[in-house]
């Protein structure tokens, strides 16, 4: 039987791993789609790319406060998000179609290092890893371009690619420089894990460079010479934006960690965050009853510690057992980035300050996929080193075992791929059907509008999602061809061209949600051109029961003074660290069940009379 060559292997299993993205993006194609919050301010920036607005820093982040609101390092994930998204159409899908581009990309150059490593068992290995991650996220967090998970699949380049470069191939540091910069630039969490990485190949390269021949050394200065060239040139962006003047968003960075808000949540804390991460059983083994674990397990403040604890043994002895039994070279390089990256874990994990989100730790469960690899590997070898008859056949029921769980991951995850959702669609669908009603009142010139020449300040008063979907309005009035802004306190994340100073503004258009808008209809000067409610009536009955339930736990747990929040902000109290449990889900089942939204056509200035 003809045996196939590495390039067929490599061709057949790109196409077997990348299959469930592709069948997600085609089945999203059948629903329209209208991003809000960040996506929508994505969005927005993809679309600037090229012009003279081009952005040089990434997405405004959780790093300081309004109006001078820190942003996330640079823009490279726009710029590799702008070609596919203008040939699909600068739709809200094809910026979902620029996702999974970049993640096809990535998949392509990993199964390439793994073909490096090791031939056909290398690439079969990355599969396995890519394709076993790839469930553990879902589409879900694998199809929007939302910054934290954007870069979920180039981590794991970055973590292939210097396991290559620890293993001896020095030319795949140009990898880690290029992923690592995607990573880093695009959400802030991976600027210690994908620069220390990019230091630490770097290190080796220059170390192995310093004691090889003459043509091991001129190969690593080269190396070393390129991959710096290209990383000056992939973080040029946000130096020349430090550098036009003012406050620049890598002097609010460095400001910002120097004299962070809040302590953060200490190595303790840390440790504990780490060992959640490390549970096999629940997020791994869990896959067999659906996609998504590694989200549900993060957002799980209650899972195992213990099952951590174990697996994390259980790999330090398989690295022990790697140093002083074993003689691979490959295996001890696996460990060694295990090992760096373990630590750069724990040195992130516990500087993470104020509340705990799940998506400033998904990138560590790429890093336990690791783990499982190499303690198996390590098993394996142990074995085959004390049975040696047994080494081939051992060696074959492994790449079985792989190839089965390659094909089962991907079955399952194309299956639960056609049923793709979009990013906060129910948001998205409310905010959108009021767009079209809104353009033609203002075309209209109803109420205070001036017509199509006339230019608006977008504002909103949002009892639910701290202005999520005001975000996205502006983003669909300027694709329409409105002349729209936000209010100069929102100039970071609506970008200085999409702000609209009050004084040069013709009228102003407010979208309104939950107990805002009664008291604006009682505002005579304000116009209501648009409204919508899609909650059945069982589900106004039931968030009606919720809101009972968590005023009275706020009543009997002494926190009168939040009871407000409950009709003018609940997103906030659902994540005040004062509030009990039971109160905490009864606004969380609020907010899924969401509230009813209107839009407002206003003079310049006008505003609700005090409560």
């Amino acid at each position: 039987m003809t045996r196939l060559s590495e390039r067929s292997v490599h061709v057949g299993l790109f196409f077997v791993v990348v299959v469930p993205l592709v069948v997600a993006v085609v089945a999203l194609h059948h629903d329209r789609w209208y991003p809000v919050l960040d996506l929508a301010m994505t969005e927005v920036r993809v679309r600037q790319v090229g012009g003279g607005d081009t952005p040089l820093i990434g997405l405004p982040g959780r790093i300081g406060d309004l109006p001078d609101q820190g942003s996330h390092p640079g823009p490279l994930s726009f710029w590799l998000l702008a070609p596919a998204y203008r040939l699909f159409g600068s739709s809200p899908w094809a910026l979902e179609v620029g996702t999974v581009v970049i993640h096809m990309v990535v998949v392509a150059i990993a199964l390439w290092v793994g073909r490096r490593l090791a031939g056909r068992t290398g690439m079969v290995l990355v599969a396995v890893v890519l394709a076993v991650a790839m469930r553990g996220y879902g589409t879900l967090l694998l199809v929007q371009p939302w910054n934290p998970y954007l870069p979920l699949l180039a981590w794991l380049l970055v973590l292939f690619a210097t396991w290559a470069v620890f293993a001896g191939d020095h030319r795949w540091l140009l990898a880690v420089t290029v992923a690592g910069s995607l990573c880093a630039q695009t959400h802030v969490p991976y600027l210690l894990l994908a620069g220390a990485s990019f230091f630490a190949a770097a290190a080796v390269v220059a170390v192995r460079a310093v004691r090889g021949d003459d043509d091991t050394r001129h190969a690593g200065i080269r190396t070393l010479g390129l991959s710096a060239v290209v990383g000056v040139a992939l973080w040029l962006p946000p130096i020349v934006q430090e550098l036009q003047g003012g406050d620049g968003n890598i002097s609010r960075l460095v400001r910002y960690f120097r004299s962070p808000p809040e302590s953060p949540i200490g190595a303790r804390a840390g440790m504990r965050l780490l060992a959640r991460h490390l549970n096999v059983v629940d997020a791994f083994g869990g896959l067999v009853h659906g996609d998504q674990r590694f989200m549900y397990v993060g957002l799980d403040d209650q899972s195992s510690v213990t099952q951590g604890v174990v697996v994390a043994f259980l790999w330090l002895a398989a690295a022990v057992a790697s140093f002083t039994v074993l003689r691979s070279t490959k295996l001890r390089a696996l460990h060694a980035v295990i090992a760096l990256t373990l630590v750069l874990s724990l040195a992130s994990m516990a500087r993470i300050f104020g509340f705990t989100w799940y998506y400033l730790t998904l990138w560590a469960w790429g890093i336990t996929a690791l783990v499982i690899v190499a303690v198996c590997w390590t098993a394996i070898s142990l074995v085959g080193l004390a049975r040696r008859e047994w080494r081939p056949a051992m060696r074959q029921g492994a790449v079985a075992v792989a190839l089965v769980t390659l094909v089962a991951s991907t079955v399952m995850f194309t299956v639960d791929a056609t049923n793709a959702e979009h990013a906060e669609a129910d948001l998205g669908t409310q905010m959108g059907e009021m767009v079209a009603p809104t353009y033609g009142a203002v075309i209209e010139r109803t109420g205070a509008a001036t017509g199509e020449d006339g230019r608006y300040l977008v504002q909103g008063s949002d009892a639910h999602f701290f202005g999520s979907q005001v975000f996205g309005f502006i983003n669909e009035l300027d694709r329409r061809g409105l002349d729209v802004g936000g209010e100069r306190y929102f100039t970071v994340p609506n970008t200085p061209e999409l702000t609209m100073p009050t004084d040069l503004a013709t009228a102003e258009i407010h979208y309104a949600t939950g107990a805002y808008i009664d008291r604006w209809r009682e505002v005579p000067e304000a116009v209501e051109v648009a409204s919508n409610d899609s909650r059945t009536a069982d589900e106004r009955a039931r968030y009606a029961r919720l809101r009972r339930e968590a005023l009275a736990g706020l009543r009997r747990d002494g926190l009168d003074d939040l009871v407000p929040m409950l009709d003018y902000n609940v997103f906030g109290l659902s994540t005040s660290d004062e509030i009990s449990r039971d109160t905490r889900v009864a606004t969380s089942l609020m907010l899924q069940i969401g509230t009813e939204a209107a839009v407002f056509v206003i003079p310049v200035g006008t505003r609700l009379p005090p409560l």
